[in-house]
C-alpha cells in the first residue's frame, strides 16, 4: 500500500511519541479511516493489532495519556523470535539455499516451499515456530510471494532441479569432509581507459569525472576478463585479470592460480576439489581444452578434481555471480576503470558487511584461441563420468606416471 504526504507526515510525528501517545495516535487514525482502519494503520506503521485496537479503545474512552502511568523502557517487550534465536535464521537460510527460485542477482527471492512445510521442517530442527511466523521471517529477509511466471531456462524443470540438488549434496558432503569447493566464472568484459563506467558514485558537485564519449576499442589501453574462482564456505574468493583471450587454458590457470595464492593454504590436507561451473564458454561441459587443461592441474596438484555444471540457461544460479561479482559491480560502479592497477585494487577492495574478501592478480599472459584437441588425446583423459547426469558431473583424477 502506497503512503499518501498527510500518512506521510503523521507516521513521522509517529515515531517522536512514546510507547502510549503512539498508540492512541494509531487508534486515532484508524478510527479516522473507518472500516479495515486497524489492518491500514498495521501495514503502514508496522504495530501490531492489539497495540491499535487498545489504543482505539483508549480513545474511544476518554482515556488519553496520563503523565503518572509507567512506561516501559526504550527496548522492553517481547523480543522478536529472530533476536531471541539467531539459530533459527541459519537453518531458515539453508532451507531457502536448497528450495528458492527467482533470480539470485537480486534482492527479490522467492521459494517453491510453503510456509507451513518450512515451519515443519524447523520444528524438525527444534524450533517452536508457526508458518505465520514463517512467512514474517521470510519477509524480513527479502522473500516474496509471487504467482507462477512462465520462463525460458533451457532444460526441463525435473531436469533443472535434479541438478540443483545434486550440486547442493556434493557441496555438503565436501565442506564437512573439509574438502574445498569453489564456483567459477568469467566475468564480461571491460576497456581499460577513461570510459564511462554505469552506476553513479557520490562526488562534490562540480567534480564528476569527465570521460569519453565514445567506448571505443582504438581509445582503450586494452581490455580485461577477470576470472574468479569464489570459495562459499570461507566467503572468499579471488579474481585472475586476464588482459588476453578468455579460453579454456586461461579458465584453468585462474584455477590454478587461486590454489596457489589461497587454496593450498586454505585447504593443506585437500584430496579432491569440488568445482561448480556454467554449462559454457571457458569452462563448458562440451569443452575438450577445459577438461584436458583440468587433468593437467589434477596431475599438477595430486588432486581429484570433480566438475558439476549448471544446466544451459541457469548459469545464474551459480554462486559467485550473486554471492561476488554482483558486489565487485557495486564497489567500482560509476568509476572509470582508467588502468589494470585501478582495476585490481578495486577488485581487492570489495567487501562486505558479511565478511567478503577477495584478492586478485594481474594476468599478462597470452592465451590463444582455437586450440583443438583429437579424441586419442581426450581417450588418456582419466576421466570418471557420474551416474547422475554424466555430461554435467565427472571427476578427473590425477594420471600415475
Amino acid at each position: 500500500m502506497e503512503k499518501n504526504n498527510s500518512d506521510e507526515d503523521w507516521i513521522e510525528f509517529l515515531g517522536s511519541l512514546n510507547e502510549v501517545q503512539a498508540r492512541q495516535l494509531a487508534g486515532i487514525k484508524a478510527l479516522e479511516f473507518g472500516w479495515g482502519g486497524i489492518s491500514k494503520v498495521g501495514r503502514l506503521t508496522g504495530m501490531d493489532y492489539k497495540t491499535i485496537k487498545r489504543g482505539m479503545t483508549e480513545v474511544e474512552n476518554g482515556k488519553f495519556f496520563d503523565k503518572t502511568e509507567k512506561l516501559r523502557k526504550k527496548g522492553a517487550g517481547r523480543k522478536k523470535l529472530s533476536d531471541r534465536n539467531h539459530q533459527i535464521l541459519k537453518n531458515l537460510e539453508t532451507i531457502m539455499d536448497e528450495n528458492t527460485a527467482g533470480d539470485p542477482m537480486s534482492n527479490l527471492k522467492w521459494s517453491n516451499k510453503s510456509t507451513y512445510s518450512i515451519a515443519n521442517e524447523l520444528r524438525l530442527k527444534g524450533h517452536k515456530i508457526s508458518e505465520d511466523t514463517v512467512g514474517r521471517l521470510l519477509k524480513q529477509e527479502d522473500y516474496t510471494l509471487q504467482s507462477n511466471k512462465k520462463t525460458i531456462e533451457g532444460s526441463s524443470s525435473p531436469e533443472r532441479d535434479e541438478q540443483f540438488h545434486y550440486i547442493n549434496e556434493k557441496s555438503k558432503e565436501f565442506v564437512t569432509a573439509g574438502e574445498p569447493v569453489i564456483s567459477v566464472d568469467a566475468k564480461k568484459k571491460e576497456l581499460v581507459g577513461n570510459f564511462k563506467n554505469n552506476g553513479r558514485t557520490w562526488k562534490k558537485k562540480g567534480e564528476a569525472d569527465e570521460v569519453n564519449v565514445y567506448d571505443f576499442l582504438s581509445l582503450a589501453e586494452g581490455r580485461v576478463t577477470p576470472y574468479g574462482a569464489y570459495d562459499p564456505a570461507r566467503n572468499e574468493g579471488f579474481v585472475n585479470v586476464g588482459i588476453s583471450k578468455d579460453t579454456a587454458e586461461f579458465a584453468v590457470e585462474s584455477i590454478r592460480r587461486w590454489w596457489i595464492l589461497l587454496g593450498r593454504k586454505r585447504y593443506p590436507d585437500a584430496t579432491k576439489l569440488l568445482i561448480t561451473a556454467d554449462g559454457g564458454g571457458s569452462n563448458g561441459s562440451h569443452n575438450k581444452g577445459w577438461k584436458q587443461y583440468l587433468q593437467n592441474f589434477a596431475n599438477e596438484t595430486n588432486l581429484e578434481i570433480v566438475v558439476c555444471h549448471f544446466l544451459p540457461g541457469t548459469s545464474k544460479w551459480n554462486k559467485i555471480e550473486h554471492r561476488m561479482f554482483s558486489f565487485i559491480s557495486m564497489n567500482w560502479k560509476g568509476k572509470p576503470l582508467t588502468s589494470y592497477e585501478i582495476i585490481v585494487n578495486l577488485i581487492k577492495g570489495t567487501t562486505t558487511t558479511k565478511g567478503l574478501r577477495i584478492d586478485a592478480q594481474l594476468d599478462e599472459g597470452i592465451y590463444e584461441k582455437g586450440k583443438t584437441f583429437s579424441e586419442k588425446e581426450m581417450s588418456k583423459l582419466y576421466l570418471e563420468r557420474h551416474k547422475k547426469h554424466p555430461n554435467w558431473n565427472y571427476t578427473i583424477k590425477p594420471q600415475k606416471t
